[in-house]
């Protein structure tokens, strides 16, 4: 396992720019297995996760050339459907969830799709069920292996487009059904979409290479198949989750941060959840300037007195995946707050190294943690600490990084898998970070 070492207590100053979203990423990507034509896309994140998943693409037979930082192209006219059923992709699929996104696209252009049960974070049961009803929907037959634990879909004769009803709103699972859906015989219509940037992003891209989808941005799609799509050029937008972090990281180092080319537009309620905890956020241009709060910061509470409570919920709610740094930055706030994690049971439960570091915080159950703030008359104390999955692990960094001492993080993986060079980027606002290799 990799190591960070950070000694804290450091006011950091500069600009930092976002890189390309992760989870736009891993749906984009998927997506180029629908044409046999070149897909170029640009500002593609070089992180762990996506690197994986590129690597399944070029192993299923996807030309590729990089073309610059960020920029590659893909081309998919020459697949070996073989490797699908193959140890070795069984072995690499498992690795990474976003690869649950191929199967959409293989079954819409070639009438199947595999995959081994993925893994990833471990926050909690992330079911397929959302994926695979739809699949089925569309007129897919489904088959498992309990054995080896992997997933079939098979439509030798075609999809046929349908309306369904998602049971939840899930954004991998709107996003397979949506690729499957796109080559589908006739018209298809999905309620309870999810809507999330990203999700748009893709929608828009299938559209470039002649999709037929309209509701893009709301929570019915309506998408009139079409036998066949040609190459596009697109750019990915910069990662909401990352811009997130840094305003977190901001807040709570005291640091004066202006963060770059945020695409505002995109961001949704993100800004004025952090504006509830008190945080000062600044729009320049499409720039965030957060000043350095060298008075601290004061959580807002209700029109009738009681504390606030921040809870996540399906876009254009707060993302669940910004929750840990909502609650790692109320630590040091005035105030309280009732952090209300409703998707994932287990994700809470890094709870306890910021415990350990001194943090004021009542772990409720497996979904709800209520912070007292220190408003800085404490700091946190370094201590040594393990990241379990990306999120937490980022919050783990920004506590460490505001605490006093040298505290160190293993399985800094799990950071990688989501922050591209992110040691060298804090280094180069002043961070004191050395990276550790085992």
């Amino acid at each position: 396992m990799g190591t960070f070492r950070i000694e804290g207590g450091h006011q950091l100053k500069g600009e930092i720019t976002p890189q390309g979203a992760k989870n736009e990423a891993l749906q984009i990507l998927c997506a180029v297995l629908l044409t046999p034509d070149q897909v170029t896309i640009s500002n593609i994140p070089d992180i762990r996760d996506v690197n994986k998943l590129i690597e399944i693409l070029r192993n299923l037979g996807v030309k590729i050339q990089k073309l610059g930082k960020g920029t590659y192209s893909f081309q998919s006219d020459d697949l070996n459907l073989e490797y699908l059923e193959s140890e070795q992709f069984k072995k690499e699929g498992s690795g990474l969830r976003g690869s649950i996104m191929i199967v959409g696209p293989l079954l819409a252009r070639f009438g199947k799709g595999y995959i081994p049960r993925p893994g990833g974070d471990k926050i909690g049961r992330r079911r397929l069920d959302t994926h695979f009803e739809g699949f089925i929907n569309l007129g897919a037959k489904f088959r498992y292996n309990k054995e080896e634990r992997f997933y079939g879909v098979e439509a030798p004769e075609g999809l046929i487009g349908t309306y369904m009803l998602l049971d939840e709103a899930s954004v991998t699972g709107t996003a397979n059904i949506v690729m499957a859906a796109v080559l589908a015989k006739g018209k298809t219509t999905i309620y309870n979409a999810a809507c999330e940037p990203y999700l748009q992003q893709l929608c828009r891209m299938l559209n470039a290479m002649g999709a037929k989808i309209t509701g893009v941005g709301s929570n019915l799609l309506t998408i009139d198949g079409v036998e066949s799509l040609k190459g596009c050029e697109h750019r990915i937008l910069p990662d909401m989750i990352e811009i997130g972090s840094w305003i977190g990281l901001a807040a709570m180092t005291r640091s004066e941060i202006t963060i770059k080319n945020v695409s505002w537009d995109n961001l949704g309620i993100i800004p004025n959840t952090f504006r509830k905890l008190g945080i000062t956020l600044n729009k320049v241009g499409d720039d965030i300037h957060i000043p350095a709060h060298d008075n601290g910061y004061q959580i807002e509470s209700y029109i009738d007195g009681s504390f606030m409570t921040i809870a996540d919920a399906p876009w254009p709610g707060f993302t669940p995946d910004l929750l840990s740094i909502v609650l790692v930055v109320a630590t040091q706030a005035r105030g309280e707050v009732m952090v209300h994690q409703k998707m994932f049971e287990s994700r809470l439960f890094f709870v306890d190294k910021l415990i350990d570091m001194g943090a004021k915080i009542i772990l409720c159950d497996p979904h709800r943690a209520t912070i007292i703030g220190h408003d800085f008359k404490s700091t946190l104390k370094a201590t040594t600490m393990v990241s379990p999955d990306i999120r937490a692990g980022i919050s783990l960094l920004i506590a460490a990084l505001s605490a006093k001492g040298t505290s160190t993080i293993h399985n800094i993986e799990q950071i990688d898998r989501g922050y591209e060079d992110i040691d060298e980027r804090l280094k180069a606002i002043g961070a004191k970070i050395v990276r550790v290799n085992a």
